[in-house]
């Protein structure tokens, strides 16, 4: 029976292991739930952050007029997370401007979402032309009826 009572029990080395591998998995654990939440954070401020970059960008399309440069603002009441950049420059060709809105964390500064586009406005002297021509066409047009 002595012989039995030895070999029933765990040994402290056994214990031991068990602790340090259920430590280890537990750290596992709450570094898996950590990155989850972060990536869900930085997920849920993308997404608040697109639609405010396409809506910039959207309203540069309906201006009249492009002019080059870089504007910067704040996002407004209940986004006080966010700041804006809008940069405009040509891109080389008459009358097609390259359009760049960052929007960015308002206390690090460190960019949330980024987008670019070409914006396209008829140059004021081809749009002039093109006045004059069809006003011309169509001055014809009735006169040769």
């Amino acid at each position: 029976m002595n012989a039995l009572r030895r070999n029933s029990g765990f040994s402290l080395v056994e214990v031991m292991c068990a602790i340090l591998i259920l430590g280890v998995a537990l750290a596992g654990l709450t570094q898996g739930v950590t990155t989850a939440l972060v990536s869900s954070k930085e997920s849920e401020l993308q997404t608040t952050a697109a639609p405010f970059a396409a809506g910039l960008i959207e309203s540069l399309r309906a201006q009249d007029y492009l002019s080059d440069g870089a504007t910067e603002g704040d996002c407004g009441e209940g986004l006080s997370l966010y700041h804006w950049k809008q940069s405009i420059t040509s891109a080389g060709i008459d009358g097609l401007h390259e359009v760049e809105v960052v929007v960015q964390n308002a206390k690090s500064g460190q960019p949330i979402y980024e987008l670019r586009t070409l914006l396209f406005q008829v140059p004021e002297d081809t749009e002039q032309g093109r006045t004059r021509r069809s006003k011309e066409s169509g001055s014809r047009r009735k006169g040769g009826r």
